[in-house]
């Protein structure tokens, strides 16, 4: 077990603090600028049908994770003990589903919010969970022999894509 900065924790606990401070900063930090103007006309209807598709393929995509990981579910990015690696279901188009649907939520929620501000705050929790899965992949990788040739097969963040 490799010991992680302080602030970090044992099994990564730090990671879920910020997370979830992030979350707050998504959900009521203001969408734009003061005295910037909120999208209007065609482009605001645009972007609120993209908000909420985005938003229920985030549904999606957490809710399967969710159910794949079973009994595997921790709050923590170190795997538990008595884990099995989990390529079924939603972990066969994305290695960290959960963490993807919160991500397209976060953009379909700043698309709704209806300013550049709030698909900033997205873009900030994106690079977040890209850094906490990497190291939440070291561990997986120390756990499970084959992770690795997971890692070649299947995205990490973005299905099919990144």
């Amino acid at each position: 077990m490799s010991k992680q900065p302080r602030w970090k924790g044992p099994n990564g606990e730090g990671y879920v603090v910020i997370q979830f401070l992030l979350f707050g900063v998504v959900a009521f930090a203001p969408a734009s600028l003061p005295g910037q103007a909120a999208w209007s006309g065609l482009w605001r209807s645009i972007t609120m049908l993209l908000g909420f598709a985005l938003i229920g393929i985030s549904g999606v995509l957490a809710f399967t994770g969710l159910l794949n990981l079973g009994s595997n579910l921790t709050a923590v990015p170190r795997p538990k003990d008595s884990a099995h690696m989990v390529e079924h279901g939603a972990y066969r188009v994305v290695r960290h589903p959960i963490y993807s649907g919160i991500i397209f939520g976060a953009f379909g929620l700043g698309l709704l919010r209806g300013g550049w501000l709030a698909l900033l705050y997205a873009l900030v929790l994106f690079i977040f969970f890209d850094i906490k899965s990497r190291q939440e992949e070291s561990w997986l990788r120390e756990k499970y022999e084959n992770y690795a040739d997971y890692q070649q097969r299947v995205r990490k963040l973005i299905p099919f894509v990144y």
